[in-house]
């Protein structure tokens, strides 16, 4: 079929028109390879580099102070990290640095081994970082669940933003977070004013810089809080407090260098793995975030000039630069690298390009590692420490909390988080990971089923995952309700192991061979995954379309429930579901010889196809099922019309369509439309075009009209809309093909051939004298008559159906653009008839298509013709 109509997945149908835009990037395609070697710099990216140098300087030597580091080293890092990450990274627009989320685990690691071991450790770290890139397995890494992320960063903020709160009170943190917390009372007893006052200044200037009111706040929001906030510190605590503590920047000539790691091999393999785990699943999320943020950026400056677009990350590359940039830190002296979420989100919403702004932030901050020695021993260590502190409870994201409640993970967050404030950082992710593996075990194992009597008929909701655990408890209950009667499964749940299966499938065999009636249905929303050898498809396309037709049947009276999905003893549903009369032994639970099987739509995925499968089609709910006792129809109910066909339409596709093709419909309104084919069909309400065609949303641009005529050019004004179209799809659109798709049945071929000399002048009949042509060419003895391969036209009105594409096909070739390209041989006309009744499409053979052959044939397509090639072949030959 995709040879008269090409489908979006179809690349190769495309590639010809790709090559004339070269600067056009298909979301989720390779990266188009980069032009030229040069480094260029945009302006944007030249001012975005001095906005993240002014945060990183600070942010820097605070993170130094808060690991009881050499404050050079701070210095180092973030310069290593800036060009090193910047250029290998595969994220350009992410800025790596002293790792905020390592603060801990570098602060312990150098109170048990000392600063130049702990550089050997970095220098270990990093090469697992280029091992694990080398293999990809970067987005296994990702694979680990949020709440242990998110709860492994948060923790680290805890344990940050204590040891941090004792510097900013003019003390000393302790060696872990508990310490922390226990010498807070005899902190605040020795109390001295002058740190507290200037590290509560750096507090209340980083909280209120971004809510400056008036044309000034605008104005003087344009310098960083983080940089205004250290700098009006150090201002005020040069005059108020002279004898504070500040920053002491040693000479360079002292700095150290790693040494050969001394210790026991496990513990500093244990060590290094710890690093290695936090700074490259802290730098992974941040690239995942700096795409989200690029992403929402383009989208508000949608209506601006289009920006250079900036590459998706790759996450690999991204690790291998971490890899390094870790390597040369270590061999530098400096502290972990790893990418900042801080940083990285100043550096996008600065306006940054490219990875430009990157480097040139790590240049900034070399040279002020050697120019600037003098100004920034000014900085008071509190007002450092309040910034670090900040961060770290920045860290503890209410967001993540609520999202992880949402789903139901919070005992997970809430353990990681437990976990590593009193053991540490590897020990509360394994923490984190047990808690997780035992939520995951009870929400398995948790299964409710509940029996109700409604009359006669019983229904059985299931609730949870049926799996081997709840077969018993299954059995048993399902073993209890009487041989022979009626009952109604709902089974609420999204999955289903083999034991389940079969012991339900068991039962309801039972219950059928001895004249009962089973009906399963699915809560409306749910879903229910069976085993995949009971699954016909993985791909069930137009699962929502299947059943447009369910809200006109008549309402349940013998079974009653809240949520409104229920099927009544003969078969019936209610909303979303369907039923039908079931074939012989159905590998499904419940439908055997003799029994009716009702499907909730769009409640079933199986997590491989993009539509949600279903296991049912729509059939009259009245029909009798064969081999069962007869049951008394209920009556009908009124069928709905106008306004609320439309508004019970449109709910149900904002309920199961609308979250299906969403992703996608963003993408295309983003990208504008490209369609591939221009289709001209009649207006007819039973020929659904994407249905027929297996298109989807960007992949036909259609046309249609009352007969699918096609107007000659010079027809008498008034019929322009379809010439625009035509124009505007061959100039514009530049589609590669057009068919022209008649039908069975088409009440304008009814017409033209009843038509008589003094029919009125109508708007239909001015419309109709476009088909004249093709009575006529029917007509004509001098005409070989189209027909169908294999049989042949039922009737007249069918002869002109045929007859009638390819006379609009004829009309086509006369319009400039389309013989234009015709001639290049960049545009491919197609005759299709669809019979209706039989759900059965034609393809005209090529050469009639082309007007090259007067042999007018129209093939079937089977389902053994998935390219459409071979029926082509098979008609012009």
């Amino acid at each position: 079929m995709s040879a008269c109509v090409p489908t979006r997945h179809d690349h190769t149908s495309r590639s010809w028109r790709q090559s004339n835009g070269p600067g056009i990037k298909r979301p989720h395609s390779p990266p188009p390879p980069r032009r030229g070697g040069r480094f260029r710099i945009a302006g944007a990216d030249l001012s975005a580099s001095i906005t993240v140098f002014l945060i990183a300087v600070p942010m820097s030597l605070g993170l130094a102070v808060a690991m009881d580091a050499p404050l050079e080293a701070g210095l180092v890092s973030a310069a290593v990290g800036g060009i090193v990450a910047g250029l290998l990274g595969g994220t350009p627009l992410q800025v790596s640095g002293p790792s905020a989320g390592l603060t801990v685990v570098t602060a312990e690691l150098i109170q048990i081994y000392g600063w130049r071991t702990t550089c050997a450790i970095t220098i270990g770290a990093g090469l697992l970082q280029i091992l694990l890139g080398a293999v990809r397995a970067a987005r296994s890494a990702l694979a680990v669940s949020p709440a242990i992320v998110h709860g492994t960063l948060a923790g680290i903020g805890v344990a940050i933003a204590l040891a941090q709160l004792h510097i900013v009170l003019g003390g000393s943190p302790q060696s872990s977070a508990v310490g922390n917390a226990l010498a807070l009372p005899a902190q605040l007893d020795r109390l001295s004013p002058a740190a507290p006052l200037v590290g509560g200044l750096t507090i209340a200037i980083l909280m209120a810089w971004p809510r400056l009111p008036g044309r000034i706040g605008r104005a003087v929001r344009r310098i960083p809080a983080a940089l205004a906030s250290v700098a009006i510190a150090t201002a005020v605590a040069a005059v108020a407090a002279p004898g504070i503590a500040r920053v002491d920047l040693p000479s360079w000539r002292s700095h150290a260098l790693p040494e050969l790691p001394q210790g026991p091999v496990l513990a500093l393999a244990t060590a290094v793995f710890t690093v290695t785990l936090v700074a490259s699943l802290e730098s992974l999320l941040a690239a995942v975030a700096v795409d989200k943020l690029t992403t929402d950026r383009a989208g508000r400056q949608s209506a601006e000039p289009p920006a250079p677009p900036v590459r998706r990350s790759d996450l690999d590359r991204e690790l291998r630069g971490q890899g390094i940039s870790n390597v040369l830190s270590g061999l530098l002296g400096g502290l972990p690298v790893s990418g900042g979420a801080v940083r990285s989100s100043a550096n996008v919403r600065a306006g940054a390009t490219g990875r430009a702004s990157t480097v040139l932030h790590g240049v900034w901050v070399l040279l002020a590692a050697g120019l600037l020695v003098a100004a920034l021993e000014w900085i008071p260590l509190a007002s450092l420490a309040a910034l670090v502190m900040m961060v770290g409870i920045q860290m503890v994201s209410f967001a993540h909390i609520r999202n992880v409640h949402k789903h139901r993970e919070f005992p997970v967050y809430g353990a990681t988080i437990t976990g590593v404030v009193l053991f540490g950082v590897l020990k509360g992710v394994v923490i984190g990971i047990a808690v997780a593996v035992v939520v995951a075990l009870h929400r398995l194992a948790r299964t409710r089923i509940t029996v109700t009597d409604q009359g006669g008929q019983h229904l059985v909701v299931v609730r949870g995952q049926l799996t081997f655990l709840a077969v018993p408890r299954l059995s048993r209950t399902l073993g209890r309700l009487p041989q022979g009667g009626d009952a109604v499964v709902e089974l609420d749940g999204f999955f289903m192991d083999h034991a389940a299966y079969e012991t339900i499938q068991d039962w309801s065999n039972a219950q059928t061979s001895q004249g009962g009636r089973v009906v399963f249905t699915g809560r409306s929303g749910g879903r229910i995954a069976e085993p995949a050898s009971a699954a016909h498809s993985c791909c069930r396309p137009w699962t929502p379309w299947r059943n447009h037709h369910c809200h006109d049947r008549p309402e349940p009276a013998s079974v009653h429930h809240d949520r409104g999905t229920r099927a009544d003893a003969g078969g019936g549903e209610h909303h979303a579901s369907a039923t039908r009369p079931s074939p012989s032994p159905s590998p499904g639970p419940g439908p055997g010889p003799g029994t009716t099987e009702t499907t909730a739509a769009d409640t079933m995925t199986d997590g491989t196809s993009n539509a949600a499968p279903t296991t049912s089609a729509a059939a009259p709910a009245a029909e009798p099922v064969p081999g069962t006792p007869s049951s008394p129809t209920p009556p009908a109910a009124p069928r709905r019309t106008g306004a609320h066909r439309l508004v019970s339409g449109l709910s149900s596709f904002q309920r199961n369509t609308a979250p299906l093709v969403r992703e996608e419909l963003a993408r295309l309104a983003r990208e504008g439309q490209r369609p591939s084919q221009l289709f001209i069909t009649c207006a007819d309400s039973r020929l659904v075009t994407s249905m027929i065609t297996a298109s989807g949303p960007g992949d036909l641009f259609t046309v249609r009209n009352v007969g699918n005529l096609v107007p000659p050019p010079g027809a008498e004004a008034g019929d322009d809309s379809v010439g625009a179209a035509i124009e505007y799809a061959v100039e514009v659109l530049q589609v590669e093909s057009i068919t022209v798709c008649g039908h069975s049945g088409c009440g304008a071929m009814h017409a033209l051939l009843g038509a008589k000399p003094d029919n009125p002048q109508t708007s239909l009949w001015r419309w109709l004298r476009h088909g004249l042509p093709s009575l006529e060419r029917m007509t004509s003895r001098h005409r070989a008559w189209a027909r169908i391969s294999g049989r042949l036209p039922a009737d007249a009105v069918e002869q002109l159906c045929l007859t009638n594409v390819v006379q609009q096909l004829d009309h086509l070739r006369a319009h400039e653009s389309v013989a234009r390209r015709l001639a290049e041989g960049t545009l491919q006309l197609h005759g299709m008839y669809f019979h209706v009744g039989e759900a059965q499409a034609y393809l005209l053979t090529e050469g009639a298509s082309a007007g090259t052959c007067l042999d007018e044939v129209f093939d079937h397509v089977g389902p053994g013709d998935p390219s459409g090639s071979g029926v082509l072949e098979r008609t012009s030959a």
